[in-house]
């Protein structure tokens, strides 16, 4: 093999090993993401104290719409004063 061609053939190599570095990186890096992105909307899903089925029935809502709509800002803005009102209402068992 002439010299030229080991070079480029070790070249290749060390390039082949970088990627595989930074692929292995850059699925740790995505699962991080991912990771924090779920802490992130568990942390604001639970700042609206919100019963699972109430947070279903919006996320149907949200689902049915654009959410830049006003509609659908209007139909979360009504969920949340309904979930607001539920909360200060006073037990009459």
């Amino acid at each position: 093999m002439s010299a030229k061609l080991e070079k480029i053939g070790a070249d290749l190599a060390k390039a082949r090993a970088k990627a595989k570095e930074w692929d292995s990186r850059a699925k740790k890096l995505e699962a991080q993401y991912k990771e924090q992105e779920n802490l992130e909307i568990c942390s604001v899903t639970h700042s609206y104290n919100l019963t699972p089925d109430q947070l279903a029935k919006l996320l149907e809502i949200a689902k049915t719409m654009p959410p830049e709509s006003v509609q659908a800002q209007a139909a979360i803005n009504e969920s949340m004063n309904m979930n607001e009102k539920e909360e200060d209402e006073p037990n009459e068992d």
